[in-house]
């Protein structure tokens, strides 16, 4: 491993360091736990960022510094003890931001929260915790006095990953279109509903707020009693719907089958897990929550696998060129078993209303 003690160097406040060891957790950054020598100092967490996905580190990180610190502001306000678990702290380089940039890269330093663990088991408890957390989340940020960036444009818009397929069946660059057309004119067909959210949007029924957008147990931070101290994996926090975090943390956790599954009668609609998580997040969000985004919490449930399925098959049609995959169809794979699992959500949708509306 290269030494990175130099890289350290730049946050004085980490001081002498004992040891610095690679973490496996973490698919996008480069990321790493930095033992310091004095035992009653924290330990903390250096991380290469990846500019390639997050191209404005500016942003990013100033992201970051207005939620955790509004986050720390509310949990002062509240008399909360132990706040140094409950929300993540970085640190400041000697130039006084909260990165540092050298000719390997952008580097990051947070203070490592001891005594946690992360979770991957997604259970029906693990989801009203995830749910709860989550809900809470986007409450404490509810009155965040100033407009964030969107770190990654158009991430969650329907309207711009359908305009992608749509350039893509035009262009039909290596050929694929025919054996895909009826999947293209089935996801056509239900196109216009599910660009409801951004109609609503530009007609002022509809706000944006700040999300996580990247909802799942594993980027909650537990106890060792299994208690969720907070959130983590904050990269991808930016205004958008609500339906950002309600409907791709079900997208996955909901889910019976895998993502790419081949066998379609595995890919099923979870009820269980989604009353879990619909009863966590209405439990916490529900202060702050319109009648309308209450109302269309089904509908983002329908519009992940939706816009799944479409960013697959448009990769698919385009000759694989954005997604890994493994096999020649991988992407035409997942592509049917995320339109099935929208389907299985579609019929869902009459048991996720009753269900609601229980709630409330």
């Amino acid at each position: 491993m290269t030494d990175l003690t130099p890289i350290i160097k730049h946050f004085p406040e980490v001081g002498e360091v004992q040891e610095i060891k690679a973490l496996t957790s973490g698919l996008i950054n480069q990321t790493y736990l930095v033992k310091t020598a004095d035992e009653k100092a924290p330990n903390y967490v250096l991380q290469r960022i990846n500019n390639n996905i997050f191209c404005d580190v500016d942003m990013l990180q100033h992201n970051i510094e207005v939620v955790t610190g509004h986050i720390r502001q509310k949990l002062v306000a509240a008399n909360e003890d132990d706040i140094e678990r409950k929300v993540l702290r970085f640190i400041p380089a000697t130039d006084g931001k909260t990165y540092y940039k050298d000719e390997s890269g952008y580097w990051r330093v947070s203070v490592f929260i001891p005594e946690s663990q992360t979770l991957e088991a997604v259970t029906p408890e693990s989801s009203y915790l995830a749910g709860l957390k989550f809900g809470e989340f986007q409450a404490m940020l509810a009155d965040v006095p100033e407009q964030l960036g969107e770190i990654i444009p158009n991430f969650h818009n329907m309207e711009f990953r359908l305009q992608q397929l749509r350039e893509a069946v035009a262009e039909n660059k290596v050929g694929r279109l025919a054996e895909v057309q009826d999947i293209v004119d089935a996801i056509e067909k239900d196109a216009e509903k599910m660009c409801s959210a951004e109609r609503l949007h530009r007609e002022g029924k509809l706000p944006k707020r700040i999300c996580h957008c990247d909802t799942k147990v594993s980027n909650m931070m537990f106890d060792m009693e299994g208690k969720v101290l907070c959130v983590i994996d904050l990269d991808t926090i930016m205004p958008s719907f609500i339906f950002s975090d309600f409907g791709d943390f079900l997208r996955s956790a909901a889910n019976t089958g895998k993502e790419d599954d081949a066998d379609l009668n595995n890919v099923q609609f979870n009820m269980e897990i989604f009353k879990a998580f619909a009863k966590g997040y209405i439990e916490s969000a529900r202060v702050f929550l319109t009648p309308l985004e209450i109302e269309m919490l089904p509908y983002a449930a329908q519009l992940f696998p939706y816009m799944q399925a479409v960013r697959f098959l448009a990769d698919y049609i385009n000759g694989d060129t954005y997604y890994q995959t493994k096999y020649a169809d991988h992407n035409l794979v997942r592509t049917k078993a995320q339109y099935k699992l929208y389907q299985e959500a579609c019929k869902a949708e009459p048991a996720m209303k009753e269900y609601i509306a229980s709630l409330m």
